[in-house]
Order: C-alpha cells, then structure tokens, then sequence
C-alpha cells in the first residue's frame, strides 16, 4: 500500500478520495484544501485535514501526493513534493507551459520520485486495444486523429470557479477535456509541429468560450482534428485512420461514471466491425498504475517525453487560440 494525500477537495478531488476507498493499492492518510469547507469532508471519512500543502509534505507517513489543485499551482507543487521525497500523480495539464513541464520532471528525476499524470483515458480498454492495434501494423500507417470530448458539467459552476477563469483555462474547454484527447494524439503520433486553434462562446455564458477546435501536425507526419465544447450534452469520440484500416471508440457516459464503450474496426477489404466494451475503472487504473511505478512493481506506462510533448503542444494551442494563427510547438 502506497499512502498518499489528496490535494485539493473540490469536484474531482472528492471524487478520486472516494474512489480510493477501495484500493488495495493505495491509502489515503490525508486531505488538505484551502477551504474551510474541506474539514468537514474530512472529517465525515476519519481523515486528517490541513489547510496548507507544506504541512502534507511535512507528515512522514504520506509517501505520495495527488495534486486535484488550479493548473497554475501543478509545477510549483510538483517541485515541493519532490524535494520533500514525495511520488507525485498530477491531475492535468502537468503544467501550462514547455518551460514549467521540464522544470517539473527535473525535479522529479533529481529526487527519483514517480511521476503520473490524470490521463485516464489512456487506461480505457478499447482506447488500449486502439494502441495495440495501432504497434501491431494492423492499422498500417496512421494517417490521422479525429476525436472529440464534450460536456455540459461546467454550465452550474460560479462565474468566479477557477475552472473557468482566463489564467487557468486560457483557451476555454482546452484545459477541462480538449489536453485529454492532445494526449491520445501524442501517443499516436509522437511530437506535435504545429497547431492552429479556434476558442468560441456560442452558446453559454462562460465567457472565456465554450467550443474549441484545433488542427494539430506533427513532426513525424499525420494529422489530429481535436473538439471540445462545454455547452452540449456529454459526448465522447476517439478515431484512428490508417493506411491499413481505421477504429473508432465511441463513450456511453462520461469517464466520471462509465458505463462501457462501443469499439468499432474496419480494415481493407472487410466491413466494420462493432463490438461493445464493458465499463471499466479507467481512473482507478492510472491510480494503481502510479501506486506501482512508486513501489517498483511496474514503470509508469505514459513516457516522461509524452508527457513534455503533450504541454508543448497545448501551450501552442493557448497561442494560437489568442493569436488565431498557425503557431509552431517548440522542442
């Protein structure tokens, strides 16, 4: 058992110390959130509660931190957990620029820590299965990502949450579900290029805008068109298109609650075919995952040089949105 402390008590904070309740991989020792409101969390689940991250970092029975914090604060406190000895898993984005995600892994990699990052749709089975499909070449060449994430969650949020706010979410729904799909399309294809991204408010009041496309390129060629939008009901879409055959998957509920997927392949010459997939504790999974690369059984299956890809390219797309022009990734 890993014991671990849960930073940030908010939406998702609550759910992962929830979820963790029946881990046999990981324990959770403690909680701290700047809320006043966080205490009586706490207290309900017999947890130890503290209003400031360095007391966590102080306590020796935590051996890992999961950071549910504001996006700006991940680098600073991935850096702090690290020198204090602590494994870290990181909600996204890791971090909200190029500069700050090596500052972080440099960290982590001096203290000899482990690192994960909340991709959990990595941890997907027909996500899984895609990527398998994709080293085994029955895909053949991939040509080309197209996936979307949708939600409605955000529209009942307070105009001041810091989920909706210019600093933390600089291009809309890039920040809450747009970085999950950009970590697929890494994964697929490696190094972005080039991105060139759209931000909206169409049809919401969050005014920071609520639809976004983007057209990423990538070094070693292909393609990913990404959207996300955050005033329509939950939709979930992933598609790889090979020069061998192409695949799909397809979400029946957000990843909050799963209730399976559908999984649909179609190589040359053969029809498609669409099989349903059970659901899965995709979130769960990534935990577990972390719990071991903290405790030697496994290494953490997400590259470190991913996870640097990825906030290289989503720091483009906050350009790009801003400047509505082609903007290049740097390396």
């Amino acid at each position: 058992m890993l014991n671990i402390a849960v930073i940030g008590l908010g939406w998702w904070g609550r759910i992962v110390v929830d979820l963790l309740a029946g881990s046999d991989k990981l324990r959770v020792v403690r909680v701290a959130d700047v809320a006043p409101q966080g205490e009586a969390f706490a207290a309900r689940r017999g947890l130890a509660f503290s209003n400031a991250f360095e007391a966590v970092l102080r306590d020796p029975r935590v051996e890992g931190v999961v950071l549910c914090t504001p996006h700006s604060q991940h680098t600073g406190q991935i850096v702090a957990a690290a020198r204090a000895g602590k494994h870290v898993f990181c909600e996204k984005p890791l971090s909200m620029t190029r500069a700050d995600v090596l500052r972080a892994i440099a960290a982590v990699e001096e203290a000899g820590v482990a690192l994960a990052v909340g991709h959990e749709k990595r941890f997907e089975p027909p996500i899984q299965e895609v990527m398998r499909l994709l080293r085994a070449g029955v895909l053949g060449t991939p040509l080309q990502v197209e996936a979307n994430f949708s939600q409605d969650k955000f529209l009942s949020l307070a105009a001041d949450n810091w989920r909706l706010s210019p600093q933390e979410a600089p291009a809309g729904p890039m920040t809450a579900t747009g970085i999950h799909l950009l970590d697929l399309a890494v994964g697929v294809f490696g190094e972005a290029e080039t991105v060139h991204a759209s931000v909206r408010q169409l049809g919401s009041q969050l005014t920071n805008g609520d639809t976004l496309a983007a057209l990423v390129t990538f070094r070693r060629g292909g393609h990913a068109l990404l959207t996300a939008i955050l005033a329509t009901p939950f939709a979930g879409r992933f598609a790889v298109y090979g020069s061998q055959g192409w695949a799909e998957v397809r979400d029946r509920t957000h990843p909050e609650a799963p209730e399976g997927w559908t999984l649909t392949t179609c190589l040359r010459g053969e029809r498609p075919v669409a099989v349903d997939v059970p659901p899965a504790p995709a979130v769960l999974r990534n935990l577990e995952a972390f719990a071991d690369a903290a405790t030697g059984v496994a290494p953490y299956p997400v590259p470190r040089e991913q996870m640097i890809a990825n906030v290289s390219a989503l720091e483009a797309i906050f350009r790009s949105a801003a400047s509505g022009a082609i903007e290049p990734v740097q390396h």
